[in-house]
């Protein structure tokens, strides 16, 4: 896998902090860097994505794989409109010249994979958009979701919250998930977003010191240990037998009666003992088979004895 950063517009400080951290990590080794700063003129950060296009697809067309990252494609879509601007272009709305959406789509529809008797190789993109005011439903934004196969919404107020990395459940989607990921995921994430939905709608009514049943307050509880366990540290990466055993203890209601301030421990304890499940059980959670009821059960009972020193006596 090569890597092709291009970076649009940005501040030379931030883009500085992403190579070092990238140099710091050992990805440089494998990693293209296109930068466009802000100060830059508005020709420059028009240029810049297709500069780091054409490199990527030197490499696919190499027989390599490769990944690029649009950081971010706001930026290019300002600097376009200065430059139609100046031309006297017909400005459309938000002041966008009308083929913006054209501009885009055949900048990322450049992402393909190749046929074996052609090399073989693959062009990933990742593009990037800035929203105002939280409003996915501004004009780049909206053009670039109906482009793409799904999008990741960072929410600023769960940043503020400390809840990274900043991921709004609700409104990422993906419109491939189910056939590109693992069979094992769809068995064992079931519910998890309609029970994670219900718990931000219920907090929102907890806040007012409105009085809770029950039933209500084991969904609240429930979700706060969802958002919990989806926190996850920079540069943490979790294996995918780990995940399993995580989101399937989660379903399984095994973390609603660890404390809150054990959960890290909890998780962690757990994300262990699924590096110790035997070599024919990760076979069968990384292939295309789906997860049946013995193998669920083993990883349930495992999380079961991982978990019980963790939990509150009854």
């Amino acid at each position: 896998m090569l890597c092709v950063y291009c970076a649009i517009g940005q501040r030379a400080s931030a883009v500085a902090k992403a190579v070092a951290d990238l140099r710091e990590n050992g990805a440089m080794e494998y990693t293209v860097v296109v930068v466009s700063e802000g100060n830059d003129p508005p020709g420059l950060s028009y240029i810049a994505p297709y500069s780091a296009t054409s490199i990527a697809e030197y490499f696919m067309e190499a027989g390599r794989d490769v990944l690029i990252v649009y950081d971010d494609l706001t930026h290019h879509a300002r600097a376009y409109r200065e430059l139609s601007l100046l031309l006297r272009r017909p400005p459309g709305r938000e002041a966008y010249p009308g083929d913006i959406f054209y501009i885009h789509s055949r900048l990322l529809e450049r992402a393909t994979h190749m046929l074996d008797e052609l090399g073989g190789g693959s062009l990933t993109a990742l593009p990037i958009i800035e929203t105002e005011a939280q409003n996915i439903a501004a004009y780049i934004p909206t053009n670039l979701i109906s482009i793409t196969d799904g999008q990741i919404y960072l929410a600023p107020n769960l940043f503020e919250l400390g809840i990274l990395p900043a991921v709004d459940v609700g409104k990422s989607v993906s419109r491939v998930g189910g056939k590109a990921q693992f069979a094992a995921y769809r068995a064992v994430a079931g519910d998890l977003k309609l029970a994670y939905a219900q718990f931000e709608e219920l907090e929102t009514f907890a806040r007012f010191g409105t009085r809770l049943d029950e039933n209500t307050r084991e969904v609240i509880e429930h979700g706060r240990r969802i958002r919990t366990c989806l926190k996850q540290p920079e540069f943490e990466p979790v294996s995918v037998p780990g995940q399993i055993a995580i989101l399937l203890a989660l379903t399984g209601r095994l973390f609603d009666s660890v404390p809150l301030e054990r959960m890290r421990d909890a998780e962690l304890a757990l994300r262990k003992a699924a590096t110790d499940f035997s070599a024919e059980l990760v076979q069968r959670l990384t292939s295309a088979e789906e997860l049946d009821g013995k193998d669920r059960e083993t990883i349930l009972q495992i999380a079961r004895e991982t978990l019980a020193p963790f939990q509150d006596s009854p």
